[in-house]
């Protein structure tokens, strides 16, 4: 939610003011801000917006309702592609259509390596992306950089192992990929998952909000399902050039630079409650943590 390119939220908002056409989104994207605003603003000035649970949720709704067009705005991971691409292989109704936006994590982890910006001793991989890729896309960055890395789960206790495995293989000196999240990680990952994925989407370079475009590392569909493709059915232009709000420095924040209370904005300008940038929106963005913890304790 919090890379999701400003301007493919924008097309979601322009889409949501057409007359018949109704766009879905999972609830933290709602009220993620952009060039025009979020979605929950474009509602309130009479756009058609629909929080879902999932992707299948939007799909049922096209069927009630065969006379408005649903646009389904597909974010996320590895995670959550699989379900788009089950439900286009199914054959929805004509009258639904996504927005992909859709990124890919290993592509992103060498990106940051790369920039060379910080100095990071290690990874803790995503366990609800690895559940889909497994551990060997990550095998190539531990070989290549030299970086240690470890799969782990989300709860405390996995977090604490991973952190624990991770400095003993910097102590130890070694540079491999390392599986926490052993219940749930397969070394190939959810192969049904990945045909899926491979059948429908191809990959292609995407823009990430706050870090810029990184090659390889979003998903397009395929041109035997470009039918569902909202952006080339409605043809829908999108020309602004974003530039963050000023001041807001989540950019820095998504990329390791700063810790969130280093910028001006932490709740003051800049609250859960009305969100300036896209870190304070979600339970999971850094900067509403943050501000839940640390503001709270002090």
């Amino acid at each position: 939610m919090c890379v999701t390119s400003p301007n493919e939220i924008d097309a979601a908002a322009q889409l949501s003011m057409r007359n018949n056409v109704i766009v879905t989104t999972f609830g933290d994207m709602f009220r993620v801000p952009s060039t025009i605003g979020s979605l929950a603003d474009v509602k309130a000035k009479g756009g058609h917006v629909k929080v879902v649970y999932s992707i299948h949720d939007a799909v049922e709704m096209a069927k009630r309702d065969p006379k408005n067009e649903y646009v389904h705005f597909a974010i996320g991971f590895e995670t959550t592609a699989p379900p788009t691409a089950a439900e286009l292989l199914v054959h929805p109704p004509r009258n639904f259509s996504i927005i992909c936006s859709h990124r890919l994590i290993p592509p992103a982890l060498e990106h940051l390596l790369k920039l060379g910006e910080i100095k990071i001793a290690g990874f803790i991989c995503p366990g609800h992306v690895s559940t889909i890729i497994g551990a060997q896309p990550y095998r190539p960055l531990s070989k290549k950089y030299r970086i240690p890395q470890v799969i782990a789960g989300f709860e405390p206790i996995d977090v604490l192992i991973a952190i624990t495995m991770l400095l003993k293989q910097i102590h130890d000196g070694r540079t491999t990929v390392e599986n926490e999240y052993t219940r749930s990680v397969r070394e190939r990952g959810n192969i049904k998952a990945q045909k899926m994925m491979k059948e429908v989407f191809t990959i292609r370079d995407a823009d990430w909000r706050g870090v810029g475009e990184i090659p390889c590392s979003g998903l397009e569909l395929r041109s035997k399902f470009e039918e569902f493709d909202a952006i080339k059915k409605f043809d829908v232009k999108v020309d602004q050039k974003y530039n963050p709000p000023p001041g807001c420095r989540c950019g820095e924040v998504l990329r390791g630079l700063i810790y969130p209370q280093d910028c001006h904005l932490f709740s003051r300008a800049c609250t859960p409650n009305k969100p300036i940038g896209p870190c304070a929106v979600s339970r999971e963005g850094a900067c509403y943590i943050a501000m839940r913890f640390i503001v709270h304790s002090r």
